[in-house]
């Protein structure tokens, strides 16, 4: 049980963080929903208007049955359902089954107990109690009926007159219930500021000593070592307000959960009420403040003290651009970095842009800080598992953060928006920062832009040890990517910068791969820029098929063609048979370099020169072998490339042919 008694220690000190109402952790004994109804009443019980909220999530006051409840009876203390809170539900032909009975019940307890002399709460049972909330709501056209006074489940008007509380509701085959919209309350009181009753702090402090004290079972809590009020259901709603999910459930006492060993879940783990009320809010408030979401799939890293931390899911150019947008506390100041050379930036201003990064977060942490990353994911609606946890020193966690960031990273594929001083629509244009690939983009490097969920989710929990426990990336994700890489032709016209982004991250893996390559022999560290000494057969070949594109290329366009190069459409068959896919492309090329021996002597001049320099590099036996290629040609091909690109942005002299 490490993980509650670390997400309770959490909740501790996210209580004593300084933040607005509407970031602070929720209280116990309370759950989020979507409000669907406002009421206002006055301070006497009397009805004064009503309005539809939408997209409102509000934290209401929960027992432990209303806050995992299915389908059954199970009244929330305040704001709930119109079948609950309205006792002439039924009058006007509810399709559910009315339960204002036990919500009044509930009600009238706490108005009568110790601890809610609440004259706001008293004035919502008043109100309530009169049963008028149903005709209150269709005077006030929020809800609607027919001409017989019954609940409409379908409107029976033009489209564009449909009621708003319609277009919220869920629907189920075009039908849809009424009475499940969810009413909350606004108390109005003279010299009182706070009329939205899931706002007023002392609604919070009332209700949770009201449910605290109607626990009955005490025992041990397993999680703080001390004797306390027991939970015997505990909480849901942990990935959104939706979620019916749980991490801890004991409700199989008629099968094989306690035979033979136990009478009943506490003798199996005890867990007090507060104690799993706190961890659960601590653990929903940092999914919803800093988790990563991937459908059902969650991840969420943070340090116990609640300091800010690196989100380990997040690519290196994200992380470095919220700093600079933010300016966060944690991170030290970072100098402007111009658009990097490829020519001759071996990846330097990069690291030294990582390391500055992670020193500033350094600074903020203690030696024996911690750090939790945990990952949740649910197989059924009912059941979340915890598919990854790791509880390692903040220090640590920063040096395996930066290795990951060193060590996978390379020039990648992004959209920048540039500032526009007027309302007009942004510009854009396309960079190559240095930084690692986004673990989602990695699995649509793989797999396909349209990658299914399931895999999607296995790939990031495949990720997760490479990026927090320093493993090498499994072989398959690297080979499926440089397989699709080298596909190009595979990419229609349309999406041959999903090829670009997509090169770049295959680059990125086989990089970080074989730095971290189990086998001493194999292991290799690239440089991020063109190595013009790199004897490699495969690097080589890379870099001959990029200096053959950008031939055929310039003559295209020259002529005024807009169609792919020889080299582009056979760069799968390259990667399998280099050498005599190679002689398809020379001998393509002849009439191309025909014609720039006319326009761009110059230009043809000095690419012939870097063919001859490339191919006197080669073992014979090594040129004219069968083997496939590995990732590493994509290395020079994409190096070469961006070295062109560069060198062409730079030198204005190429065109008349007075190129060194």
């Amino acid at each position: 049980m490490s993980w509650m008694e670390k997400l309770y220690q959490s909740y501790q000190a996210a209580q004593a963080l300084d933040l607005p109402a509407e970031q602070a952790i929720m209280p116990i004994s309370h759950t989020p929903q979507n409000a669907h109804i406002n009421i206002v009443i006055d301070g006497n019980g009397h009805f004064r208007r009503a309005s539809v909220l939408e997209k409102t999530t509000i934290m209401l006051p929960a027992t432990e049955s209303s806050a995992s409840r299915g389908s059954g009876e199970a009244p929330h203390a305040l704001a709930d359902k119109l079948q609950y809170v309205a006792k002439d539900y039924a009058a006007y032909g509810g399709k559910k089954k009315a339960y204002s009975g036990s919500y009044l019940a509930q009600l009238q307890a706490w108005c009568n107990s110790a601890h809610a002399a609440h004259p706001k709460v008293q004035a919502i049972l008043s109100y309530v109690d009169k049963g008028t909330v149903i005709a209150d709501l269709i005077a006030e056209n929020i809800i609607f009926v027919d001409v017989n006074g019954q609940l409409l489940s379908q409107w029976q008007g033009q489209s564009n007159t449909t009621p708003q509380l319609f277009r919220l509701l869920p629907k189920e085959k075009g039908v849809l219930d009424q009475g499940a919209a969810l009413v909350c309350w606004s108390v109005e009181i003279p010299g009182d500021e706070v009329a939205d009753t899931w706002k007023d702090a002392s609604i919070q402090e009332s209700w949770i000593a009201f449910d605290t004290d109607k626990t009955s079972d005490i025992g041990w809590c397993l999680v703080t070592g001390t004797q306390q009020a027991l939970a015997t259901i505990h909480p849901a709603k942990l990935r959104h307000s939706g979620d019916k999910a749980k991490l801890i459930s004991s409700n199989d006492s008629s099968g094989y959960t306690y035979r033979g060993k136990f009478l009943d879940s506490s003798q199996a783990c005890g867990v007090g009420f507060e104690t799993t009320q706190k961890a659960h809010n601590a653990l929903r408030w940092l999914i919803e403040r800093q988790g990563f979401k991937n459908g059902d799939q969650a991840y969420v890293s943070w340090a116990i003290s609640g300091k800010n931390i690196p989100e380990p899911l997040q690519d290196s150019w994200g992380l470095f651009t919220a700093s600079e947008e933010f300016d966060l506390d944690y991170t030290i100041n970072l100098p402007e970095i111009p658009q990097p050379d490829h020519s001759r930036d071996l990846g330097q201003s990069y690291a030294f842009r990582l390391n500055k990064y992670i020193a500033g977060y350094k600074t903020k942490f203690p030696p024996n800080e911690q750090i939790i990353i945990m990952g949740l994911d649910s197989a059924t609606p009912g059941r979340m598992a915890i598919i990854y946890y790791r509880e390692i020193l903040a220090h640590e966690f920063l040096d395996r953060l930066k290795d990951w960031h060193e060590t996978f990273a390379w020039w990648q594929r992004h959209i920048q928006i540039l500032p526009e001083p007027t309302d007009k629509k942004p510009k854009t244009k396309v960079i190559w920062p240095a930084s690692t690939p986004l673990p989602l983009d990695i699995a649509k490097a793989a797999y396909g832009d349209k990658v299914d969920d399931g895999l999607k989710k296995k790939t990031i929990e495949r990720l997760i040890p490479c990026i927090i426990d320093g493993q090498n990336l499994p072989p398959d994700l690297l080979f499926a990517c440089i397989r699709n890489a080298s596909n190009r032709v595979a990419y229609p016209k349309d999406k041959q910068w999903l090829w670009e982004k997509n090169l770049g991250i295959a680059c990125a893996l086989h990089k970080g791969f074989h730095h971290r390559h189990p086998d001493q022999k194999l292991r290799r560290d690239y440089t991020m820029a063109l190595e013009e000494n790199n004897t490699s057969r495969d690097y080589l070949f890379g870099r001959l098929l990029a200096i053959a594109e950008r031939i055929e290329d310039v003559a295209l366009n020259i002529s005024g063609e807009n169609r792919p190069t020889t080299a582009a459409r056979l760069m799968q068959r390259f990667a399998d048979r280099p050498y005599e896919t190679w002689r398809t492309i020379e001998l393509a090329l002849q009439p191309y370099m025909q014609r720039l021996r006319v326009s761009r002597a110059g230009f043809l001049t000095n690419r012939l020169k870097e063919l001859d320099a490339i191919l006197c590099m080669f073992e014979p036996k090594a040129f004219t072998s069968k083997i496939p290629l590995s990732g590493e040609f994509l290395l020079g091909y994409h190096c070469q490339r961006q070295y062109a690109k560069n060198k062409s942005e730079i030198d204005t002299n190429e065109s008349s042919g007075d190129e060194a």
